[in-house]
């Protein structure tokens, strides 16, 4: 039997920081059971030395293999294996292609944390059929609700192709500034072009779509990624993205109603409940079987019971087991988080 500890990689959101530890041994947890060689068993926290660990035993040493799967732990800081007292770190190599500031740099209200992204992704993944996307890359990630993009960031962290639905304008300028900017000043080969967004002749909204590749080399090879923000209401999602061509759907559901339809063939979303009642249907038809759509949203506007019941009606089966049962989270007084994973298989 060997032994392991995380230290957790500190936020700046004290409330999160104080989630993190149960949310990570939950994320553990799918990890062991998606993609290690050996199983996790008895997740829990310990202080060790005045600081808090999140804690784990396995039947088998962890592989190098194990350990690399392990470095893309949304919240782990550093590993170690533990003999007796003592602290053996073990080298993490995340599969980050670019620099974390992609991540942090954005600040502005309302923004979901980064590392809760990157749990609400991986967990997403390891549900999929292609659970060492983690590692693999090549995914192709439709946030229809994406805001100033953090989950598009994190699909290019990973070296996923990303495309994002927005209907605010504001959010689509904000991001379209950023990621220009980014890209110019890291160096990163790309080619971005913005324009109208279009479909059946009507207007839409606007589009940004980037190519790009992680080195000039990569992109010289044609081993490029593609980013595409979409200006428009997420309703259109099945309307603009051909069937089947997501592997992963991963959103986290406004508190608003923001992104209700605006078009005069549509009914307007008058709350999230009924958002979310119409787009699911259309985030179905755009993933692909063996795919998986991750959910998180405020369990004060939609209780779980009726939005396992949303997802099950557009044909999806609910991951309601194990690591993926123990996800809800208070994020403030008036916000409790939930997470609900279900995967595509027909």
């Amino acid at each position: 039997m060997s032994e392991y500890a995380i230290l957790i990689l500190p936020s700046a959101n004290r409330v999160y920081t104080d989630t993190s530890p149960r949310l990570l041994q939950a994320e553990l947890t799918a990890f062991g059971d998606a993609v290690l060689s050996t199983e996790v068993r008895e997740p829990g926290t310990r202080s060790i030395g005045g600081a808090s660990y999140v804690t784990f035993t396995t039947p088998e040493p962890l592989t190098d293999d194990d350990i690399a799967l392990l470095s893309n732990l949304s919240s782990a800081y550093v590993l170690f294996e533990l003999t007796g007292e003592l602290l053996r770190p073990l080298p993490l190599s995340p599969a980050d292609v670019f620099d974390s500031d992609l991540l942090t740099i954005q600040k502005y209200s309302g923004k979901t944390n980064e590392l809760f992204t990157k749990l609400l992704l991986n967990l997403t993944v390891l549900a999929s059929d292609r659970p060492r996307g983690v590692v693999e890359g090549g995914l192709h990630v439709v946030d229809p609700l994406c805001g100033r993009g953090t989950t598009l960031n994190q699909a290019m962290m990973y070296g996923f192709d990303a495309t994002g639905l927005e209907t605010d304008g504001k959010d689509f300028e904000a991001y379209q500034q950023f990621i220009k900017t980014w890209l110019r000043t890291k160096r990163v080969k790309h080619k971005a072009e913005a324009g109208m967004l279009r479909h059946r002749k009507a207007r839409l909204g606007r589009r940004l779509d980037i190519e790009y590749a992680a080195s000039k080399e990569r992109y010289k090879a044609g081993e490029t990624r593609t980013l595409s923000y979409l200006n428009c209401d997420t309703l259109h999602t099945d309307e603009l993205l051909r069937p089947g061509s997501a592997d992963l759907v991963v959103t986290d559901a406004p508190y608003g109603v923001q992104h209700g339809s605006r078009t005069p063939d549509r009914v307007p979303a008058r709350s999230p409940r009924d958002l979310l009642a119409a787009a699911v249907p259309g985030w179905t038809r755009a993933l692909r079987r063996g795919g998986a759509l991750g959910l998180s949203w405020n369990t004060h506007v939609v209780p779980r019971d009726e939005l396992v019941d949303i997802l099950a009606g557009a044909g999806l089966t609910v991951r309601d087991d194990g690591p993926y049962a123990s996800l809800a989270h208070r994020v403030d007084q008036a916000i409790v988080r939930d997470v609900l994973v279900a995967t595509k298989d027909r």
